[in-house]
């Protein structure tokens, strides 16, 4: 799907441009989601440009996703997906900034576009222009990222509180899904670490690249400080998986030593009924006198006592919730 993004006085207006739509004019944003061959060849009519393809923007040497063609510059920087859902991913995104107009190549939908998109729909000021579309859009990702980490980090602590403080009359927590929980927050914290280096590889370039495209101080100003939100944040993610393993190793010594008490009651119990299954064996089905040989009910009466015998302690273990 092929939108321009065009200035209508203080607002921001999406174009949608259909195949065989005449494109508008002075666009200050070109966005392309799932681009078709035909989309590409379009954007490359009105920039000048080649568009990188699906293939060529998953390349991670910095070469490839960061570099200046034609006048223009290009960078590919890995975004958080889904990250609300059960399976947050990541996707590259391009930027591509040319003539001070901004195009955007993505296969996914990465939140701080959508939030953008709706901030620059209400009011985008009198001079908005394709450099400041991409500074705000930078600004929403790591927005996005610091957001992310900032709820992984309450969540963690959550589980730490139970691991190591769990609920009076609770019981024991459910250590599979504690276990669960701290993987999937290992993942997502990985992501965002991964998310993080691409993002400010793509500011130092940014950076370097600013005097040749005669940017004011002003943004100069707010890429060093989006550099050191970057670094931060890439500091934050780093302590988190730190705390997330530390937590994980927790967990499985809790349940090794858990299991060693439960080995030592067997052991203990084992240690105490040998002597006596030991007297019974040898001298219990040896005497002449054996009243129980005589009942009509004695050998099912047995089944059912040797039955209850099995039964009894599965049950005990099961409310013990050793089972």
């Amino acid at each position: 799907m092929l939108s321009i993004y065009v200035q209508r006085g203080t607002l921001l207006e999406r174009v949608p441009v259909e195949p065989g739509d005449e494109p508008p004019d002075s666009p200050v944003w070109i966005d392309l989601l799932n681009p078709t061959v035909q989309e590409d060849k379009l954007v490359e009519q009105i920039l000048g440009i080649a568009v990188p393809t699906a293939e060529e923007m998953q390349e991670i040497e910095v070469s490839s996703r960061l570099y200046v063609e034609n006048g223009a510059r290009f960078m590919t920087a890995t975004l958080m997906c889904q990250s609300d859902s059960a399976t947050p991913k990541t996707t590259a995104v391009t930027f591509i900034l040319t003539k001070h107009c901004l195009c955007t190549v993505r296969y996914d939908t990465p939140r701080p576009f959508a939030l953008i998109e709706h901030k620059l729909g209400r009011f985008c000021g009198p001079k908005v222009t394709g450099d400041s579309v991409f500074m705000d859009l930078l600004d929403a990702i790591v927005d996005r990222s610091a957001d992310i980490l900032e709820r992984v980090a309450a969540e963690v602590d959550k589980v730490s509180h139970t691991i190591f403080e769990p609920e009076e009359g609770a019981g024991p927590p459910s250590y599979n899904d504690v276990l669960k929980t701290l993987g999937r927050k290992g993942d997502l914290t990985s992501k965002v670490r991964e998310c993080q280096v691409s993002v400010g590889r793509l500011l130092s370039f940014l950076a370097n690249e600013a005097e040749a495209m005669k940017w004011p101080k002003d943004y100069k100003l707010q890429l060093t400080s989006m550099q050191r939100d970057v670094i931060s944040l890439s500091d934050h993610a780093t302590y988190l998986a730190g705390k997330i393993t530390f937590l994980l190793d927790a967990l499985l010594g809790i349940v090794s030593i858990q299991q060693n008490d439960i080995i030592k009651i067997f052991s203990i119990a084992a240690v105490i009924f040998m002597p006596p299954t030991l007297v019974a064996s040898i001298y219990g089905m040896n005497f002449k006198h054996m009243p129980e040989l005589e009942w009509l009910a004695g050998y099912p009466l047995a089944l059912v006592i040797m039955l209850c015998a099995a039964i009894g302690p599965i049950l005990f273990f099961k409310w013990k919730k050793w089972l």
